[in-house]
């Protein structure tokens, strides 16, 4: 592999952030140099030939909702140009990093969720054919995170490290994924928060009514789909998670591993 930085695309919009700090942890991130796109400008360099100058895609975005004021929100399919774009980039082995919240993006394009490995529901709806319920959210969790794997994501971590963050109760496809980081929260529904109260009825921190069958402990994980290296963490919801010397590390490690899927 080449000794230059790998290069990057960090795209984000669709979910409010603290800027600052978030970019301060790539502006001191050896080894990565990056140039940030915001949603919706970011899908025209989704395709082989505007990405040549970049090695992998960091995405905490949230494409494809759109909030509303007073009722649920609607989700956007992307159109098919885009889709097959996309689909392209990942046959040529250009790698992804999914953070965070780009977990709940594409919610109208079933394939989106199997690029990543899972989904965050904002409201009830159907996944691989089954009914689900509006996923969970809990902020300022702090939990114990496991390393449950031997990988180049996970190298130079301790094998297990604490961090303060929001959690999310959510659907984990564990049958396509390989496993890379456990939290030692418990993911059942009395932890949480329904996300349709959100965005539906606006009522924050509540669960009043809602049901949700125990969830995945799994927060990180590795994969790949066609040819692309694919990472999702978890981790990343605010400036004290961003602080997070093992998270600074699992980010940058994921870059340079899916990076390198490109470069070799």
């Amino acid at each position: 592999m080449s000794d230059r930085a790998a290069s990057i695309l960090l795209v984000t919009k669709g979910h409010p952030f603290e800027r600052e700090p978030f970019f301060q942890v790539f502006d001191d991130m050896k080894g990565v140099d990056w140039t940030h796109v915001e949603q919706p400008a970011a899908q025209a360099l989704f395709s082989v030939e505007q990405a040549r100058r970049f090695d992998a895609f960091v995405c905490y975005d949230m494409p494809g909702i759109s909030f509303q004021p007073d009722r649920a929100p609607d989700f956007l399919a992307p159109d098919e140009t885009f889709k097959q774009r996309f689909l392209a980039l990942l046959e040529s082995g250009y790698g992804f990093v999914f953070l965070h919240h780009a977990i709940a993006g594409w919610p109208a394009w079933d394939e989106y969720a199997e690029i990543l490995g899972g989904r965050f529901l904002y409201v009830p709806g159907e996944l691989r054919g089954q009914p689900r319920q509006d996923s969970g959210y809990h902020h300022g969790v702090t939990h114990n995170v496991s390393v449950v794997k031997d990988h180049p994501v996970t190298q130079g971590l301790p094998e297990s490290f604490q961090i303060t963050d929001e959690l999310y109760l959510y659907e984990v496809f564990d049958d396509s994924v390989e496993p890379l980081l456990v939290s030692d929260y418990e993911f059942t529904r009395d932890n949480f928060y329904s996300a349709a109260k959100v965005v539906c009825e606006q009522q924050m921190f509540s669960n009043e009514g809602w049901e949700h069958e125990p969830g995945s402990n799994l927060i990180g994980w590795a994969k790949t789909y066609g040819k692309s290296r694919i990472v999702y963490l978890q981790c990343g919801d605010d400036p004290v998670a961003y602080a997070c010397p093992e998270f600074q590390q699992l980010l940058r490690n994921a870059i340079l591993w899916v990076s390198a899927g490109q470069r070799e």
